[in-house]
């Protein structure tokens, strides 16, 4: 019985490889990513220098502003700056010849009805939307501290009243800041998972289909039981896709360890290799969860098309954890996503998106694989049940209902 179901897992990882459409997905899209992220950030770091001079390039003189006090509101500067970083004018003429000089990159005018209007005017030769803020703190500082009639400390404690301490009452659970990074790597896995689980399931599905279609299985069926054909087929299809999740997972990491040598908040994310062994666990039990219910969709339909269309009765649990997908990344320990982590047909995803971007209890992803460990082992059988020769050999038309009641042994 062993022999014929590695003959028949081997028949199945040999058509996987050989078809050039597996090996561009398998090996040569991660290749092509691979490059193409390289290439770009090789690019966009030699052009970082000249971008940044172009868009923020510092004017001369730039350490030193001057103004024009109409007001007088003006009688001091603070103690914290600088000698010579703001310069005092008489009139208007004198601040723009200093400007033309270059003695100054830019002086303000304050009119005489500043308090009224609460309008200073900037005057300089270019502008610079990054430097923006930067460029009027010094006047703003000294402004407030004249009003409040040079009270450095008292102007310090109005821009910042409070000194607020959190003291969270339970630990932190995400990883990194709440960054567009700590979003991206979550919504990565769930879509990375997503499709290989989907991917691999989906090719038992249609190699039932197609031998069904085909008659070809009427011949195996001649050589083979039904549970030795469904047993070699969700094995040697799991090999593969087994294969190819290592592959875009490791490429994955691989990406952000790349990304982390030029970005700091992608070097302080803390993606722990342990993930890599979960992501494993969770893609063989998901994959035998929904390679089962594949096959017994595969054996119900008469032949491709109706295969394709009956799909979506398999795969919408799958689809759930992506529809609250946003609810799993930002509030990875709420009662939501807990309950979508720990249920069997949505753990395989809901739990690895919580994992990449949050810290889970360990019982959570133990209960999870203990419940999906017994669901498998359940639809394994009513799926073996449903794979006997009867059922492949009929050529009936698909029903939703049929489906069910086939699964629980009463078709």
């Amino acid at each position: 019985m062993m022999r014929k179901t590695l003959l028949v897992l081997k028949t199945e990882i040999i058509n996987t490889f050989t078809r050039r459409s597996f090996l561009f997905l398998t090996f040569g899209l991660p290749i092509v990513g691979f490059l193409l992220f390289t290439v770009v950030s090789n690019m966009n770091e030699r052009s970082r220098e000249t971008l940044g001079s172009i868009i923020s390039a510092p004017a001369p003189s730039q350490e030193a502003e001057g103004y024009v006090d109409y007001s007088g509101v003006i009688q001091s500067l603070p103690s914290d700056i600088e000698e010579g970083r703001l310069i005092a004018y008489a009139t208007e003429e004198e601040a723009l010849q200093a400007l033309a000089n270059e003695e100054v990159f830019a002086f303000y005018v304050i009119p005489e009805d500043v308090i009224d209007r609460g309008e200073i005017i900037l005057i300089k030769p270019d502008f610079s939307p990054l430097s923006q803020d930067s460029e009027d703190r010094v006047i703003h500082w000294t402004f407030k501290v004249n009003l409040l009639g040079g009270d450095e400390k008292l102007t310090s404690q109005i821009n910042s009243p409070l000194n607020l301490s959190r003291v969270p009452l339970e630990p932190i659970t995400k990883r990194g800041d709440d960054s567009l990074l700590a979003y991206m790597i979550p919504y990565a896995t769930t879509m990375l998972f997503y499709f290989i689980i989907l991917g691999s399931a989906s090719m038992l599905l249609n190699s039932v289909a197609k031998e069904k279609e085909n008659q070809v299985i009427e011949v195996l069926l001649l050589s083979v039981s039904p549970r030795q054909l469904l047993s070699g087929k969700i094995i040697g299809l799991g090999i593969t896709g087994l294969l190819q999740t290592l592959i875009y997972t490791g490429v994955m990491y691989s990406l952000l360890s790349l990304s982390g040598r030029n970005s700091i908040s992608v070097a302080n994310f803390d993606l722990p290799p342990s993930i890599l062994g979960w992501g494993v666990v969770f893609f063989l039990l998901g994959y035998t969860i929904y390679a089962s219910l594949m096959a017994g969709l595969g054996a119900l339909v008469p032949n491709m098309r109706e295969a394709s269309q009956a799909t979506f009765v398999v795969i919408m649990p799958l689809i759930i954890p992506m529809m609250f997908m946003t609810a799993l990344i930002k509030e990875p320990q709420g009662t939501m996503s807990v309950v979508l982590s720990l249920f069997p047909l949505t753990a395989p995803i809901a739990m690895m998106t919580r994992m990449a971007g949050s810290i889970v209890p360990v019982w959570q992803p133990l209960v999870a694989v203990g419940l999906m460990i017994i669901t498998a082992i359940l639809i394994l059988r009513m799926v073996a049940g449903l794979f006997r020769a009867q059922t492949l050999l009929s050529g009936q038309e698909f029903k939703i209902g049929l489906f069910f009641k086939a699964l629980v042994g009463k078709a």
